[in-house]
C-alpha cells in the first residue's frame, strides 16, 4: 500500500490557522507534513484549501495528536490492535515518535527520533552493505541506512498498526519511492520466524531495536542471538537497543546480560549509546 499523501494536522498548526482566520488573513503558510515542507493554505469561513482540495475545519484538535484526512474528516492517527493502542505522537523536532498504550517507543525529549536513529545506524557503517532491521517500527533506521548509501535493507515489523502508522508518517521511508530505489524491503512478519529463512553469513550488519525485555523476552534470548550470529558474516556489526532500565527497581542489568549472551553466541560486545554494540567474531 502506498504512502498517505494528504495533509496532517497538529494542534499548533490548527491554532495558527484559527488565529489567521480571526485576523481576516486569507492565506497561511505552514507545514502540513510534520515539518518536512511548507505550503500555503487558503482560509475561508466555510473551510480551507490546500493544493486545490477543500477541507472542513475539524471540530476539535487535541494536544500530542496527529490527524489525517480519512476522506470525510480529520481523524487521529491512532488505532487499537493486538498490542494495545498505537498512536503517532508529534514532537518539537517535527519527526514524530509513537506510543503503545501511552508508553513512548522512541526518544524525543532531548534529541529528534531521527537524529537518535542516525547515531545508532552510524555504528554499523551501512554504506554499500546488506542490512537486517529486525524490528522496523516507524522505519527511521531504514531511512538513515538509505541516506547513508546502503546496498539493501530488509525491515521487519510484526505489528500491523505500526505499519499503518508508518504508511501515514511522511518521515517513514516509502519502499516504492525513488529515494529507496528498490533497496528497501519491508516485511510484515515476526522476525523470530523471518530469520530462520535468512541464509548463513548473508548479512553484513544487523540493527536490533526490540521492545523492552518484559514484552519481547524472546528477542533477548541466546537462541535468537545465535540466529543473528548465523546470518551475520564474520566481522559484521550489530547494534542492539536495550534502553537503560533502572537497576534499583528492576534488580537487573539488562545490557550486561545481553553482552554475556551475545558473547556466548559468537559476538565481541560492549555498551554503546543506549544499547550494546557487537562484532561477529
Amino acid at each position: 500500500m502506498s504512502h498517505y499523501s494528504g495533509p496532517l494536522l497538529t494542534r499548533p498548526v490548527f491554532d495558527a490557522m484559527t488565529r489567521a482566520l480571526r485576523k481576516g488573513q486569507p492565506r497561511i503558510t505552514a507545514s502540513f507534513d510534520l515539518g518536512q515542507s511548507q505550503a500555503e493554505a487558503a482560509l475561508a469561513t466555510d473551510g480551507w484549501s490546500l493544493h486545490g482540495q477543500h477541507f472542513a475545519y475539524p471540530e476539535k484538535i487535541r494536544d500530542r495528536t496527529v490527524y489525517y484526512f480519512d476522506g470525510e474528516d480529520f481523524t487521529p492517527l491512532s488505532r487499537f490492535g493486538q498490542y494495545g493502542l498505537i498512536k503517532l505522537v508529534p514532537t518539537d523536532w517535527g519527526v514524530p515518535t509513537f506510543e503503545i498504550d501511552g508508553i513512548k517507543m522512541l526518544p524525543s525529549a532531548r534529541v529528534s527520533p531521527l537524529e537518535d536513529a542516525r547515531a545508532k545506524v552510524a555504528l554499523v557503517q551501512p554504506a554499500g552493505k546488506v542490512i537486517l532491521d529486525t524490528c522496523g517500527g516507524l522505519g527511521y533506521f531504514a531511512r538513515c541506512c538509505l541516506e547513508a548509501g546502503v546496498a539493501r535493507i530488509t525491515s521487519v515489523e510484526r505489528n500491523p498498526e505500526v505499519l499503518w502508522l508508518r504508511r501515514h508518517n511522511p518521515w517513514s521511508p516509502d519502499p516504492d519511492s525513488a529515494a529507496a530505489g528498490g533497496r528497501l524491503l519491508l516485511r510484515h512478519d515476526d522476525v523470530t520466524e523471518t530469520i530462520t529463512s535468512v541464509a548463513d553469513a548473508s548479512v553484513d550488519a544487523v540493527l536490533h531495536d526490540p521492545p523492552r525485555f518484559g514484552i519481547a523476552g524472546e528477542l533477548y534470548s541466546l537462541e535468537f542471538y545465535r540466529q543473528l550470529a548465523r546470518v551475520i558474516r564474520p566481522g559484521g556489526r550489530l547494534f542492539h537497543y536495550t534502553g537503560s532500565p533502572n537497576r534499583l527497581t528492576s534488580g537487573r542489568d539488562v545490557p550486561a546480560e545481553v553482552i554475556t549472551r551475545l558473547a556466548q553466541a559468537g559476538f565481541k560486545a560492549e555498551r554503546a549509546l543506549d544499547g550494546v554494540f557487537g562484532i561477529r567474531r
